[in-house]
């Protein structure tokens, strides 16, 4: 299992756990949108910590037992109801007033809460980020087209984890750009 790995399975299990923040639940929630295939890791995580809740005997929730919550019916709701949850923030790429940080790069920053905030970045075909790494972790999940970079090919749905040991450019695919819904812990550090 690759660190990539690692680092997407953490942030699934703490959207599981209900420790994720607002921004990382969101993420979380629209890669596995993306991603339905992923659904049986948090459906594991989820009874893993179901069970955890139902071994502690300090914590005692009124009108509802542990059971009840490890035992859910699955859905029969098809897939194609299901309503991506960015959808909560943002209905329309082409409706977005994207702010401009440098030529074919753009951002748009909104709240997800009074003290959280997510941001989509748009970047043209062909363009490139300069190089840079991280103080904290960066959460980039690709909403539509692709981009790359030195660690490999990101297309839609794809999710990449950076921490501060990651130095990349990532460069847009040359025939669509790229939109992706981005976290970051700290500020970027940029080099040259």
């Amino acid at each position: 299992m690759n660190n990539s790995t690692v680092l997407k399975n953490e942030l699934i299990f703490q959207y599981a756990a209900g420790n994720a923040n607002m921004s990382k639940s969101l993420l979380a929630s629209t890669y596995l949108f993306l991603n339905s295939k992923e659904s049986s890791i948090l459906s594991d995580f989820e009874d893993y910590c179901g069970e955890e809740l139902k071994n502690y005997n300090e914590i005692k929730p009124i009108n509802l037992t542990a059971s009840d919550c490890i035992k859910v019916k699955k859905s029969t709701e098809s897939i194609s109801k299901i309503k991506n949850p960015l959808s909560i923030f943002i209905n329309n790429y082409k409706s977005i007033k994207w702010k401009k940080i440098f030529n074919g790069f753009y951002d748009y920053s909104f709240a997800i809460s009074n003290k959280e905030k997510a941001k989509l970045i748009k970047m043209e075909p062909g363009v490139k980020v300069p190089l840079h790494s991280h103080n904290g972790k960066e959460y980039i999940l690709v909403l539509d087209g692709s981009f790359t970079d030195e660690f490999g090919e990101y297309h839609k749905g794809s999710l990449q984890i950076n921490d501060s040991n990651i130095k990349h450019t990532p460069v847009a695919c040359k025939d669509k750009g790229c939109i992706c819904l981005t976290i970051t812990e700290e500020d970027l550090v940029f080099y040259g």
